[in-house]
């Protein structure tokens, strides 16, 4: 018994290696048909991979943006494989300086894709090198130093730079404009989960119910990354615990002990919520406040763990603070203390 606690321990660790990455790039939809989910998104794209290769030039430079695990680094390799084209995989961080960027630039052919993800952690320098590569297709180098410094132009073949990034309001203007696509992913419908949990479990090879894909689609926070994840999970703890079949009381063991209830609340936002309930009476509260009472790092409160209690209606910002909502309470089944109040509230802006 303790054999297998050990086991499944193992495999719940977030620490990713080479085999993990290997199978997850595997799950990847590698074309629109396997690509579920960012209707209009993809209506689009696929009139602008449609016109472009009609005119026999490289698509625009597109940017992709939204909360991670969306499918921005998805749907980069798709364009590239609808446009018959080589894909070059970078970030913003891995390019310190001008010459790490010319020397990707000076490597690419016609037509390839560049894909930059985190574009807005781009260095000033980098960013504005960028520029004319972007625009005019040419990269200007200075040549030695003082008052011998001249400028050498570079000219670059057609390509197209797809952009991701999580947080698009720290993007510069100039380079914002410069995408001549912008593309806001949004978080995915049940149903839509539910189509990509499946293609996943025939990769994987699993054997899997309806009732069991559900389960996991409810849970999954409405992001394709977190069902694929916990769909490999589960299978880790059926692998374990039974003779491999997914059962809906199977998957349910296994995601209560991975501490992922209905809603696809996790221990971290869980103990969110309730020190936020419990001992700061619900808010208002400073963010400074609640990290320091959780011990959790203030970017990660802002960009882990608010964005979905935001959108399911279980927090508020306000100008003094985050409020837990009603909706919060009831999940948690903690008796709401302002109820009386709200119906005050309500009756005053009736009258």
């Amino acid at each position: 018994m303790n054999k297998d606690k050990a086991k499944i321990k193992e495999n719940e660790s977030e620490k990713s290696n080479p085999e993990e990455e290997i199978l997850f790039t595997s799950l990847r939809a590698s074309n629109w048909d396997e690509f579920h989910g960012q209707k209009k998104v993809k209506e689009s794209l696929k009139i602008a991979l449609t016109a472009a290769k009609k005119r026999k030039e490289s698509l625009e430079h597109i940017l992709l943006y939204g909360p991670p695990g969306l499918g921005k680094t998805t749907l980069s390799h798709i364009i590239a494989k609808e446009m018959k084209a080589n894909i070059r995989i970078t970030s913003g961080p891995a390019i310190e300086r001008a010459g790490d960027l010319a020397s990707i630039l000076t490597n690419l052919e016609k037509g390839d894709v560049l894909f930059i993800d985190e574009i807005h952690r781009l260095n000033k320098v980098v960013e504005e090198t960028l520029y004319p590569a972007m625009e005019d297709y040419a990269l200007d180098i200075i040549i030695g130093k003082g008052p011998s410094a001249r400028t050498l132009r570079l000219d670059l073949p057609q390509f197209t730079i797809v952009g991701a990034t999580t947080r698009i309001g720290l993007m510069s203007a100039p380079l914002r404009d410069r995408f001549g696509v912008v593309y806001r992913l949004s978080f995915y419908e049940p149903e839509d989960l539910e189509k990509i949990i499946l293609e996943g479990a025939k990769k994987l090879k699993l054997s899997i119910d309806k009732d069991s894909v559900k389960e996991i689609a409810k849970r999954a926070r409405g992001t394709p990354r977190i069902a694929l994840k916990l769909l490999k999970r589960v299978r880790d703890f059926v692998e374990v615990k039974s003779d491999g079949k997914m059962t809906k009381e199977l998957v349910r063991q296994a995601l209560d002990m991975l501490e992922v209830d209905e809603l696809g609340l996790d221990s971290s936002d869980i103990r969110y919520l309730k020190s936020l309930i419990q001992k700061h009476n619900g808010g208002p509260v400073g963010i400074e406040t609640i990290a320091s009472t959780i011990s959790e790092d203030i970017g990660t409160i802002e960009e882990v763990i608010e964005p979905y209690l935001l959108q399911i209606g279980f927090l508020k910002k306000t100008t003094r603070g985050r409020v837990a909502t009603k909706a919060a309470y009831d999940h948690l089944k903690i008796k709401y203390p302002h109820e009386e109040e709200d119906k005050k509230g309500k009756q005053q802006k009736l009258i």
